[in-house]
C-alpha cells in the first residue's frame, strides 16, 4: 500500500519502550506515516504528532506512560500558545491493555491503538481530524498489518530487525503478552524472504528475526506446507550479502531438532542464543505454567552444544515468584552455575493486573526478592566477566555498525553480541573484518584489525 507522499511535511516524534519488536514496529509506523506526510524528528516540542509505542512487561508500565503524557500535554499547550498543534497517540501493549480507560484518565490523548492495529494509523488520524475526542482501535483485525504496510525506501541499518512471528499461546502466569499481542501467528515464508531481500538490498548485513516466541514460527511455505524456523533460516542463508542471522526470543519447548541442527549447519546463524529459563526450580516452573522442566532445559542446551560447541547462551530469570522458597532460589543459582551464561536478564517478580500470578498466594516480600536478586546478579555478572575475559587474544569476526568516539575508530559486534572498539580508518560501516581482541572492559572489548573478511 504505497501512497504518494504529501508535499507538505509534518514532524513525527516516536518514543519507543521495551523490546526489539517495539523498535521494529516503531520503524514500520514511521515508514507508513512517511507516505502520509510525516518525517521523523528527535525533538518532541517540534512534532505535529507524538507517538508513544509502549510496553507492558515491566512494573508500573502504564503509570510511566501517563507520567510521560502529562509532560507532553504541557509541551502541547506551549505549542498551542505559539499557534501550532500537536496530536498525541499511544500505541503498543499499554494501549491494548488500557483501552478506553486511557481516554478517561487522559482525555487529551487523541489516538489509542493496539499493536495489531497500528497499520490503521492513517485512518485513525483521518477520523480524529473529522471529529472530536479520542479515537481508539485495540482490535485484532482479520487482515494482516504486514500486508497493509508500505515497503521502506530509506537505507537499512547494518543490523536490522525483521518480525516473523507475533503473539503467544503459552499463558505463563506472570505474563500479559497473550492478552496484549493475541494468539501466535506467523508470517508467510514468501513475505519474510521478500522483506529480508529488501533489507539486504538497502544495506543490512545482519538480520535478527523477532517474535514473542520466535521459534514457534510456523509460516506457510511456497509449497503450501508449514515451515519451521530452522527451514526458514536455511532459506534466508541463501540470500547473497546476508552475512549474519540471529533470532529472539525463544521458548525452550519450541527448540525442535531441525532448528537445533541449523545451529551446526548454517554458518550465517550466529553462535549466540537467548533461551529464557526463568527459574531453576521445577516447582516454580509449574507455578509459572512454563511448559518445560529443568531436565528439558538441560537436554536442549546439551543438544545445542553438541550441534555447535562454541555456542554461548543468554537467558531470563524471575526472582521471587509467588511461593518461591529459599531452596527454589538455591536451585536457580545451581542451574546458573551448571549451565554458564554469557549474558542474562534478571528481575524481581512484579504482579501484572489480570494475570494469574497476581492473585496467587505466597507473594514474596520485596526485601527478600531484592536480596535474592542481588545474589543472582552477582553470579551472572561474574559469569559474563569470565566469558568476556575468555575472548582476550582470540581472533573474532566483527561486523562494524557505527563510528567510535575517536577519528578512525569503528564499533562493531562479535558473533556473541559483544561491542568491540577498533582503530580501522581503512574500513567502513558495514564491513566485516577479523579482529584480534586486545582488551576487555566492563561493557565492551578492544581489538586490533587483523584482516578484512569481505
Amino acid at each position: 500500500m504505497n501512497e504518494p507522499r504529501s508535499a507538505v511535511r509534518k514532524k513525527l516524534f516516536i518514543k519507543t519502550y521495551g523490546c526489539q519488536m517495539n523498535v521494529y514496529d516503531s520503524d514500520r509506523m514511521a515508514d507508513m506515516l512517511a507516505h502520509h506526510g510525516y518525517e521523523r524528528t528527535e525533538d518532541p516540542a517540534a512534532a505535529d504528532l507524538v507517538l508513544l509505542n509502549t510496553c507492558h512487561i515491566r512494573e508500573k508500565a502504564a503509570e510511566k506512560v501517563y507520567s510521560e503524557l502529562g509532560r507532553l500535554r504541557r509541551l502541547r499547550e506551549e505549542r498551542r500558545r505559539r499557534g501550532g498543534e500537536m496530536l498525541l497517540a499511544v500505541a503498543g501493549c499499554v494501549a491494548q491493555a488500557e483501552g478506553g480507560l486511557m481516554t478517561e484518565r487522559a482525555p487529551f490523548v487523541d489516538i489509542v491503538v493496539g499493536p495489531q492495529a497500528y497499520h490503521r494509523l492513517p485512518e485513525l488520524l483521518a477520523r480524529r481530524a473529522r471529529g472530536r475526542g479520542g479515537v481508539i482501535d485495540t482490535s485484532f483485525p482479520q487482515e494482516s498489518k504486514f500486508d497493509e504496510l508500505p515497503r521502506p525506501d530509506r537505507p537499512s541499518a547494518v543490523s536490522a530487525f525483521l518480525t516473523v512471528q507475533e503473539g503467544c499461546d503459552k499463558f505463563c502466569t506472570f505474563c500479559v503478552v497473550p492478552y496484549t499481542r493475541g494468539a501466535e501467528t506467523s508470517r508467510p515464508v514468501a513475505e519474510v524472504l521478500a522483506e529480508a531481500r529488501d533489507l539486504v538490498a538497502r544495506g543490512a548485513r545482519e538480520i535478527t528475526l523477532l517474535g514473542q516466541n520466535v521459534n514457534a514460527y510456523h509460516g506457510e511455505g511456497p509449497d503450501g506446507r508449514e515451515w519451521g524456523l530452522g527451514r526458514l533460516i536455511r532459506s534466508l542463508a541463501e540470500i547473497p550479502g546476508l552475512s549474519r542471522i540471529r533470532y529472539t526470543t525463544s521458548y525452550p519447548s519450541d527448540m525442535d531438532p531441525d532448528l537445533i541442527a541449523a545451529h551446526g549447519e548454517v554458518p550465517q546463524l550466529m553462535p549466540f542464543l537467548h533461551l529464557p529459563v526463568q527459574s531453576g526450580s521445577d516447582r516454580v516452573l509449574r507455578a509459572m505454567n512454563r511448559r518445560h522442566s529443568i531436565d528439558d532445559y538441560r537436554r536442549i542446551v546439551g543438544a545445542l552444544r553438541e550441534a555447535r560447541p562454541d555456542i554461548a547462551l543468554s537467558s531470563d530469570f524471575i526472582v521471587g515468584f509467588p511461593g518461591e522458597r529459599e531452596e527454589d532460589f538455591a536451585a536457580t543459582l545451581a542451574l546458573v552455575e551448571e549451565i554458564g551464561f554469557a549474558q542474562a536478564f534478571s528481575f524481581k517478580y512484579s504482579p501484572r493486573p489480570g494475570t494469574p500470578g497476581a492473585a496467587m498466594p505466597g507473594q514474596v516480600r520485596d526485601a527478600v526478592k531484592a536480596e535474592r536478586l542481588a545474589r543472582l546478579q552477582a553470579l551472572l555478572t561474574e559469569q559474563m566477566r569470565r566469558f568476556n575475559e575468555a575472548q582476550r587474544d582470540r581472533q573474532l569476526p566483527v561486523l562494524f555498525e557505527r563510528p567510535g568516539r575517536h577519528a578512525g575508530q569503528l564499533v562493531g559486534r562479535t558473533p556473541y553480541m559483544q561491542s568491540v572498539h577498533v582503530e580501522a580508518p581503512e574500513l567502513r560501516i558495514g564491513d566485516l573484518a577479523l579482529v584480534h581482541v586486545t582488551g576487555v572492559h566492563a561493557h565492551s572489548l578492544a581489538g586490533r584489525l587483523v584482516t578484512r573478511s569481505n
